[in-house]
């Protein structure tokens, strides 16, 4: 089984709808969203205009972009839009986002993150303390996301959570945030 990072997502928003989507196999049916498609294409589009760029301004001194990185430990897999190695040795995740910054960074992108740095950390030999968001709509706004032992320890929490659902097949409890049933896939199926 492989899990990516979009799966602890919605497991983290509603438990249930990994449970409709992934123990009884019943698709989503949602249409690719304009945003995901335009990120990919400006990240292309990135990749072809400048490839040797290095981020300076965040210490980088070597980079790779489009790095797929699979945990047999964790089930989790994911592809990373480009890995830095920074001044101190360490690496760090980046990630862009066709999206603009707001007041702070969404929690969905955060758990991503740390998903990318746990995939890192298990692939690698050097430290990773922390990933990079770059919001590319309105000002190529940076947010670093510190990795740190407890949020480790938090999404390996998820991850097992994910996996119990998973391989017992049995319903969790949906969310607590009735609100977030309003627009659901699932909600005309789920009791």
């Amino acid at each position: 089984m492989r899990i990516i990072p979009s799966d602890i997502i919605e497991f983290l928003y509603c438990p249930r709808f990994i449970y409709f989507m992934k123990v009884l196999k019943i698709p989503q049916y949602e249409k690719k969203r304009f945003k995901v498609q335009k990120g990919l294409q400006v990240h292309e589009k990135r990749q072809k205009e400048n490839p040797d760029y290095l981020w300076k301004k965040i210490g980088a001194v070597k980079r790779e972009s489009n790095i797929w990185l699979f945990s047999d430990q964790f089930h989790l897999s994911g592809i990373i839009d480009e890995l830095v190695t920074l001044e101190d040795g360490s690496l760090a995740p980046l990630d862009f986002k066709f999206s603009r910054y707001r007041s702070s960074t969404y929690k969905t992108h955060r758990t991503q993150m740390i998903c990318y740095c746990l995939l890192v950390d298990e692939n690698y030999s050097e430290d990773v303390n922390q990933g990079f968001i770059y919001y590319i709509r309105g000002g190529h706004k940076k947010k670093a996301i510190k990795y740190t032992d407890h949020q480790k320890d938090k999404i390996k929490n998820t991850i097992q959570d994910y996996l119990e659902v998973v391989h017992n097949e049995k319903i969790p409890q949906k969310t607590k945030y009735t609100s977030r049933c309003n627009d659901c896939t699932y909600r005309n199926i789920c009791v």
